[in-house]
């Protein structure tokens, strides 16, 4: 077998038979990391109560007992202003009918992007008694308040 060397001329007269491709304009250079980094720094950090802040609001709030009426009309949402003028049965503040031996707050946790932070309280009852419930404070209230009580049982 012999190789043959085509030149140049059969080079050229493949070139028709490819195709066209269109000349496209560059693209457009990308902004500036710097530009958006404020806008994300903004947003990753928003306004509103920390953990720590409304740990202490609900240990203050609860107390040993429960809380105490000025905090009942000043430091509760009207939902549940509402829910306990309805409910004559019990106290929706505490999910009891009676007032506790003791009350223990646990750690609370943060969601920054539902705005709202909780924790589980427990009441004591006796040495043999216990329940407990989740209080929830919105992180944004002004004042800083609970905004719901959900009863476990």
């Amino acid at each position: 077998m012999t190789l043959k060397s085509y030149g140049l001329g059969a080079l050229l007269l493949a070139l028709p038979a490819l195709p066209v491709l269109p000349v496209m304009p560059p693209a457009p250079a990308p902004a500036p990391a710097a530009a958006a980094a404020p806008a994300v720094a903004a947003a990753a950090a928003p306004e509103g109560h920390t953990a720590e802040q409304i740990g202490r609001f609900l240990v203050r709030f609860y107390g040993a007992h429960g809380p105490s009426d000025h905090d009942r009309r000043h430091h509760i949402s009207e939902v549940l202003q509402d829910r306990q003028l309805a409910n004559t049965e019990s106290d929706v503040l505490l999910c009891a009918r009676s007032e506790p031996e003791d009350i223990g707050v646990g750690p609370v946790t943060v969601a920054q992007a539902a705005g709202i932070g909780w924790a589980t309280v427990t009441t004591h009852w006796g040495s043999d008694r216990t329940d407990t419930f989740t209080a929830y404070v919105r992180l944004d209230s002004k004042p800083i308040r609970v905004d719901d009580v959900i009863c476990a049982g």
